[in-house]
């Protein structure tokens, strides 16, 4: 990264403009990975707080609402300070914002707050959303605009590098410390000192993390200046949301919404599923060890989809594989065992290539907008900070997290629905 350039083809027109920068999309790709990772350390934490503050699945849930709502607080100032200062600079603003976020773990462990530990989550994601603001127009720039869908999704299986390797990682730092004490048996002020020790293992897994994100954010900050001749259209806080007008963009970006959310929802639960006496019966470390495969699958299916997506039209292949998650939704929830564990997990499969294709299909056409409509598929990402802790009250309703998961199936029905309707190319 330590050379990256690159410059607009003026030639091109609005729909066609591409920067000629090769060696721009290794930083890409690395904005790709880090947010990735980081985003997927959340279905490691929440195992971990669930039972250090004796939570229940709708209270543990909210680990996601305080990640998640960042994306629905910030996309839209993140996409105006991108169009202000540039994708480079923007890239800086939220990697050191991400690196403040995993700093204020420090204070959050010393208290023994569960609040206090949303807080650092939501200042954490503030930093992530900022860089995904710039990173989804940004490599969707990077080459011709009919190749798009290819190239993002190829750009998110480097997310999906990131989602796969953290948490198998994150699960032996940070599931492996847990005690056998139950904190249930504590008075008030040991409870604190317990949770106050335990929580030290994430600190610590949060300040390496910290530290990585000042050394990319000082390379960056060396190349700010690379970058030449962007152009972005100007416009208001407001009038970014007149995109919603716009049928093929507003459906996506509700799709965006459903997506994520049900993906999140389902990563959330894989531990409490995966360790229940009718799945796996595993320990809580070796269920967490599994959530690679299910993040894994996606990184897999990326890297296929890239290739067929230049094949097959991309909207046809997101109704397809929105159908296949619905059907194995259904033969998890409705058997046991090994079939039970792994079906749920290949839904990873599944959701490879929806965010990449969802995003793609809504922003056909933008041209010089696209960075307010990377701002609102980002907003729209604050699904999930609403569909998990829908999903985990389910759960504590019925008891059951089979039944709860009727929930996320719904989004992936309205998604496969989206896939149909944008199976033709956006008319300019």
């Amino acid at each position: 990264m330590a050379n990256i350039s690159g410059t607009i083809d003026e030639n091109q027109s609005d729909e066609g403009q591409h920067i000629d920068a090769p060696e721009l999309r290794l930083f890409v790709m690395a904005l790709f990975f880090i947010f990735g990772g980081i985003t997927s350390l959340n279905d490691v934490i929440i195992p971990k707080l669930k039972d250090l503050f004796t939570l229940n699945y709708g209270q543990a849930m909210l680990v996601q609402s305080a990640f998640f709502a960042a994306y629905f607080v910030i996309s839209i100032p993140g996409a105006a300070l991108v169009k202000k200062i540039g994708y480079m600079r923007g890239a800086v603003a939220g990697l050191l914002t991400m690196m403040a976020g995993c700093l204020l773990f420090i204070p959050a462990s010393k208290s023994a707050t569960f609040s206090v530990f949303l807080m650092a989550l939501f200042i954490l994601a503030s930093g992530v959303t900022i860089v995904q603001v710039v990173a989804n127009p940004l490599i969707s720039l990077l080459g011709p605009p009919k190749t798009a869908h290819s190239r993002l999704t190829f750009a998110q299986a480097f997310n999906s590098l990131g989602t796969t390797i953290f948490p198998y990682f994150g699960s032996i730092v940070i599931l492996g410390s847990l005690a056998t004490i139950d904190p249930k048996t504590l008075d008030a002020a040991a409870l604190a000192a317990y949770r106050m020790a335990e929580t030290q293992v994430v600190v610590k897994a949060y300040l390496g993390l910290a530290i990585a994100l000042l050394i990319v954010a000082g390379v960056v900050w060396m190349n700010r200046n690379r970058l030449k001749g962007e152009k972005h259209e100007e416009s208001s806080f407001f009038k970014s949301f007149d995109l919603l007008k716009q049928k093929r963009f507003g459906f996506g970006a509700a799709c965006i919404f459903l997506y994520v959310g049900a993906e999140v929802a389902i990563g959330s639960f894989i531990v409490n599923y995966l360790m229940q006496s009718h799945i796996l019966g595993l320990s809580e470390q070796a269920a967490g060890k599994h959530i690679p495969l299910y993040w894994g699958g996606a990184l897999v299916g990326r890297f296929i989809g890239s290739y067929f997506l230049r094949i097959f039209s991309p909207g046809k292949i997101l109704a397809s594989v929105g159908t296949g998650a619905i059907a194995l939704i259904l033969i998890s929830a409705n058997s046991t065992g090994v079939v039970a564990g792994y079906s749920l997990l290949a839904i990873g499969l599944m959701n490879s290539i929806m965010f990449p294709t969802i995003f793609s299909l809504a922003c056909e056409g933008l041209g010089k907008r696209a960075a307010d409509g990377s701002g609102i598929i980002c907003v729209a990402i604050v699904g999930g900070a609403i569909i998990p802790p829908l999903t985990g009250v389910a759960a504590d309703m019925t008891h059951s997290i089979a039944l709860a998961l009727t929930i996320p199936a719904i989004c992936y029905a309205l998604i496969a629905a989206y896939g149909y309707y944008a199976r033709k190319p956006a008319i300019a």
